[in-house]
C-alpha cells in the first residue's frame, strides 16, 4: 500500500485537492535503533539471501550498507517499529564473514546508526573479536547491571535495563529466548539504559540468562544478571495485569479526504445538448418552438458537463495516525473509514480498528 504526502498530491491526469483537518509537525526528537539482527547462513554465494531485522523508533526509513555489497538495501517497516529485508548475494558482491553491516534509521530530518555486532556466518562469532595485540587503552569495567521485570513476561510488557561502569564505551545486551542483539544507550557518563519490550515470538522466562557487553578501545567486559526477569509478588490477591506499552496502539490524528475531479469533454456536453433539444422540440411550436429548443440544448449541454464531472469525481481518504512515542503512520482508504480525531485505534497488517 503506498503512502500519499499530507498536503500536496498530484496526479497526471487530474489536480488533486486536498481537505486537512489537522497537521503535525516534523519529528523533533532522535531516533534510537534498540536492536540489530542477522539470520546467519552456512555459507556466503551467489544466491544466498541475508534477512536482516531492525528494531527501533517507528514511522521512519532503514537503510542498510554492507561491506563488499554493491548497493544498498531499504528495510520495510512490518509492524510499528520492527523493519525487515532480505539482500541475496550477486556475482558482483564481495561480502565476506568479516564484512560489517551499518543500518541508518531516519526519521524526520534526524539519522541515527548502529554497527551489526553478528557474523554473517553461523558459528564464526562477533565482528568485534580481534587480536590481542590490536587492543588500545584500559580494560572497561562494569560495576552494576540491574532490570526492572515485568509481572508476567507477556507480549508487550517491557524490561528496563540499566547499567553503571566506564563511561564512553558501547553496550549491548543479549537475552537468551530472542532473535537479535540490542543496544543500551549512554544517557550519562558511566550510565546506561534502555527497555526490551517482548514481542510475540520471544521464548522468556523468569531465569532468562541475559548478558551485557560493555566494549572499549577493542576490549570487552562481560557480565550476566544475577536476578530474574519477572517481579515477584508477596500480595495474596494478584493485581490486575497493566500493560505500560501497546507497540501497535495510536490516535487518529488528521483524517484528509483527497478529491480528483476530472476536467469534462464533449461527449458530455454535446449528449447533454442533445437531450435538450429533443425536450425543446417537445414545446410550443413555429418559432416558439425554435427558441426552445436552442435554450433546451443550451440548458442541456450546461447539465451534462456537469454530470460528466460529477461522475468523473473521485475521492479516497488518508488516516494519520500517531503512536505513543512520537512516531506516526498514514493508511489509506478507498472510502470512508468511519474514524474520527482523536479515536483510539490500533494496526495490525496496515488495517485500523478501534482500540475497545
Amino acid at each position: 500500500m503506498s503512502v500519499l504526502p499530507l498536503i500536496t498530491v498530484t496526479f497526471a491526469a487530474a489536480p488533486a485537492q486536498a481537505q486537512q483537518y489537522n497537521t503535525s509537525a516534523a519529528a523533533d526528537y532522535a531516533p534510537v535503533i534498540r536492536g540489530f539482527n542477522v539470520d546467519e547462513v552456512r555459507r556466503l554465494a551467489p544466491g544466498v539471501e541475508l534477512n536482516f531485522d531492525v528494531y527501533g523508533t517507528p514511522g521512519g526509513r532503514v537503510y542498510l550498507q554492507i561491506a563488499g555489497a554493491n548497493r544498498n538495501l531499504q528495510l520495510t517497516e512490518t509492524d510499528p517499529g520492527q523493519y525487515q529485508g532480505s539482500y541475496t548475494i550477486s556475482n558482483r558482491d564481495r561480502i565476506t564473514q568479516n564484512s560489517s553491516v551499518t543500518a541508518n534509521l531516519r526519521v524526520g530530518n534526524q539519522v541515527t546508526s548502529g554497527v551489526l555486532r553478528e557474523s554473517l556466518i553461523a558459528g564464526i562469532g562477533r565482528h568485534d573479536a580481534r587480536r590481542r595485540g590490536d587492543l588500545a587503552g584500559g580494560q572497561p569495567r562494569i560495576e552494576r547491571f540491574d532490570v526492572e521485570g515485568s509481572d508476567d513476561l507477556r507480549p508487550g510488557d517491557d524490561l528496563n535495563f540499566t547499567l553503571h561502569g566506564t563511561p564512553g564505551a558501547k553496550v549491548d545486551m543479549m537475552i537468551a529466548g530472542t532473535r537479535g542483539v540490542f543496544f543500551l544507550p549512554e544517557v550519562r557518563p558511566g550510565d546506561y539504559e534502555g527497555s526490551y519490550i517482548i514481542r510475540r515470538g520471544d521464548r522468556i522466562a523468569p531465569n532468562t540468562v541475559v548478558t551485557a557487553n560493555m566494549r572499549l578501545n577493542g576490549r570487552v567486559a562481560t557480565q550476566t544478571l544475577g536476578k530474574p526477569l519477572q517481579l515477584v509478588s508477596t500480595a495474596p490477591v494478584a493485581t490486575p495485569r497493566v500493560v505500560r506499552y501497546c507497540t501497535n496502539c495510536a490516535t487518529v490524528e488528521a483524517i484528509n479526504v483527497i478529491e480528483v475531479n476530472g476536467d469534462g469533454n464533449y461527449l458530455g456536453t454535446i449528449g447533454g445538448g442533445v437531450v435538450g433539444a429533443l425536450l425543446g422540440s417537445q414545446v410550443g411550436g413555429g418559432n416558439g418552438k425554435t427558441a426552445a429548443q436552442v435554450v433546451g440544448a443550451l440548458g442541456g449541454a450546461y447539465v451534462g458537463r456537469n454530470i460528466e464531472r460529477n461522475a468523473r469525481q473521485t475521492k479516497h481518504f488518508e488516516v494519520v495516525i500517531r503512536f505513543s512515542n512520537g512516531g506516526s503512520q498514514t493508511v489509506q482508504y478507498a472510502n470512508d473509514p468511519g474514524l474520527r480525531v482523536g479515536e483510539k485505534v490500533k494496526i495490525n497488517d496496515g488495517v485500523l480498528t478501534r482500540d475497545t
